[in-house]
């Protein structure tokens, strides 16, 4: 699965935030391809100073299929809209998302193995 996760930083006004976020939601979630997606807010930085206050992800099946997301209609109003309430406080990222579910991981903990770092 690929991933375009969406980082962003604490805003000036939150309730303004909070009032325009379902604008951003309805153009992101029209995005041809789009498979799943999640919303995270950073409740505590346990390690280092960071500014981040919301993590969005937005899962595709490919590189390929985010980028046609991105390009299309839908996706340049969403990020028309993101770059708006956040003031371009945000990074993007594009990551390749592995997933190792706990059979696996269980199964290399039994052994006494290392194991792999990610399943395919």
């Amino acid at each position: 699965m690929y991933t375009l996760v969406i980082l962003i930083e604490t805003p000036d006004d939150w309730a303004a935030f909070d009032e325009a976020w379902p604008q951003f939601l309805h153009h992101a979630e029209s995005m041809p391809g789009l498979r799943l997606e999640a919303t995270s807010r950073v409740e505590t930085v346990l390690y280092g100073s960071s500014t981040l206050a919301i993590m969005h992800e937005l899962f595709f099946d490919s590189a390929e299929a985010a980028r046609q997301a991105m390009t299309s209609p839908q996706g340049r109003e969403a990020g028309r809209v993101l770059q708006s309430i956040t003031k371009g406080r945000m990074t993007l990222v594009f990551a390749d998302q592995k997933q190792d579910d706990l059979e696996n991981i269980r199964k290399y903990q039994d052994s006494g193995s290392s194991g792999k770092p990610f399943s395919t």
